[in-house]
């Protein structure tokens, strides 16, 4: 495992955001989810690509808060440009797990 500073880590943007919208992607080479995320006035809504299919249903999805990257640049992932990296964990299985607040907080919230 490789270390990293304090520095490297605090500029990751790490933000609480509600998926808004969860579609199918078909195109998509591996089977994945096209994300629509409210991060809250400041941020805005982003879209996200996201692997979670193994285990969330496109409508369980709809109003559920993540933990994403807001400050990667945009992504081309086949026909859609994804704009934030929506976080989770691999399962022993290769599912993901997504990571998630233990209880509601604003959009846009910032990692304390």
């Amino acid at each position: 495992m490789e270390q990293i500073t304090w520095d490297d880590f605090s500029r990751i943007e790490l933000r609480v955001g509600t998926i808004i919208e969860a579609r199918e992607f078909p195109e998509a080479r591996k089977p994945a989810y096209k994300l629509k995320v409210d991060f809250g006035p400041d941020i805005g809504i982003k879209k996200s690509s996201a692997q979670i299919t193994d285990l969330y249903t496109t409508d369980e999805l709809i109003g559920k808060q993540v933990v994403g990257v807001v400050n990667f640049p945009p992504r081309q992932i086949g026909p859609f440009m994804s704009e934030c990296l929506v976080t989770g964990f691999y399962r022993d299985d290769n599912a993901v797990v997504l990571a998630v607040p233990e209880r509601e907080v604003a959009n846009g919230a910032k990692l304390g």
